[in-house]
């Protein structure tokens, strides 16, 4: 498709083309990333786990390396993974089961006493 493109616009738009989808893609990602992070920072913080949030993360992660890659049909699934109510119903599909007794501080308090326990080990 990108090439037929190019054989109709031209090789110089269609380069520009491509280089404006990557940037606005990147950029894009960016901003949606952040915007992701703060909300997985914010469901742990009030001890919940951010399963949607992690399964939206990954989404905008392939998305974003998806338009970098040039081509039409890429950035049209790029430009999709950036926009937050489909990812919010793709990520429904995503049944991701956590158990019952979890919490961000279940984990961690699990690692600590672990690695107390094993103190008397010394890796050389």
């Amino acid at each position: 498709m990108l090439i037929i493109l190019g054989s109709r616009i031209g090789p110089m738009p269609t380069i520009g083309l491509i280089v404006l989808t990557g940037i606005i893609g990147a950029t894009l990602a960016r901003q949606q990333g952040l915007s992701t992070l703060a909300k997985i920072q914010n469901e742990l913080k009030q001890g919940r786990a951010p399963t949607q949030e992690l399964v939206e993360g990954a989404m905008i992660l392939v998305g974003g390396l998806v338009l970098l890659t040039p081509g039409i049909l890429t950035d049209i699934f790029g430009f999709a993974m950036m926009v937050p109510s489909i990812r919010k119903s793709l990520a429904k599909q995503f049944n991701v089961r956590i158990p019952k007794g979890f919490t961000s501080t279940s984990a961690g308090s699990r690692a600590e006493s672990k690695s107390s326990r094993d103190d008397d080990v010394i890796d050389v």
